[in-house]
């Protein structure tokens, strides 16, 4: 088991992410011909669950994508499951406290780290895949190791806390969720404020101090271009579906005015 998406952020190599909506293998397929460095599929607010998901992993990682899911909510079915299928790193939503933080690493990591449950499942390719193997105690460290937990800042308790919440062992880095920051600061979309990006800077710093990557979301280039200036290792540029559309977009008009 290797993250490459892990391993390109660690190294300093700025890596670039979508979310996936449209919901298919075959859409995961074309993500990884893109050249993309990640996908994340959506079941907090897309359809999808551990099964459809599935399907998605598994066409990523023919088509050389890093598969990241984020979950539905801060619970072991939502965390353990997603992993089980092979989701090789979470996003998780709506992160207030530090005891919500050590509650995702207990679900979501192996022992000594955490209590997540144990299983011969799909992600593992049933413990035939060479790196589970080799006994527990070789199963647990790598996977520890290669499978990523990112809290997502979108709230003020998680701004307030994020110091401690960084530093603990078994959370991988951090997400930040903009428009949902942005309204729980009271400027909802309001980019531009001095307080919003100084809010964005000192989560990149945080991270940086910490050692641990940062992930940003951008809805536009511009805005993609501005998170990796910031020092963001990795930016997670829009959705499939909204690409999808602007791209056919553009298309006609060039074609038929």
């Amino acid at each position: 088991m290797k993250n490459v998406l892990r391993e390109k952020m660690l190294s300093g190599e700025k890596t670039l992410g979508t979310f996936m909506e449209l919901g298919t293998a075959t859409a995961a397929e074309c993500l990884g011909l893109a050249g993309l460095d990640y996908l994340i599929i959506d079941t907090e607010h897309g359809p999808f669950n551990p099964q459809s998901a599935l399907d998605f992993i598994r066409a990523a990682k023919l088509y050389n994508i890093t598969p990241l899911a984020r979950v539905q909510e801060i619970s072991r079915a939502a965390i353990l499951k997603l992993l089980d299928v092979g989701a090789m790193g979470l996003i998780i939503p709506c992160v207030n406290t530090v005891e919500e933080a050590k509650t995702i690493v207990s679900y979501g990591k192996y022992a000594p780290v955490g209590e997540r449950g144990v299983a011969n499942t799909a992600g593992s390719g049933f413990w035939f895949e060479d790196y589970a193997s080799h006994g527990m105690p070789a199963y647990f460290e790598t996977s520890n190791r290669e499978t990523l937990l990112f809290p997502q800042c979108e709230t003020l308790g998680c701004l307030e806390h994020l110091e401690e919440i960084v530093i603990l062992p078994g959370i991988d880095g951090i997400f930040v969720g903009p428009f949902d920051l942005s309204t729980a600061m009271g400027i909802p979309g309001q980019f531009d404020k001095p307080e919003f990006k100084e809010a964005l800077r000192h989560i990149q710093a945080v991270c940086a101090r910490a050692n641990k990557p940062s992930i940003i979301f951008a809805a536009s280039e511009s805005a993609a271009r501005e998170g990796f200036q910031m020092g963001y290792d990795s930016v997670t540029y829009g959705m499939d579906a909204t690409m999808l559309v602007n791209a056919f977009r553009a298309a006609r008009a060039g074609i038929v005015g």
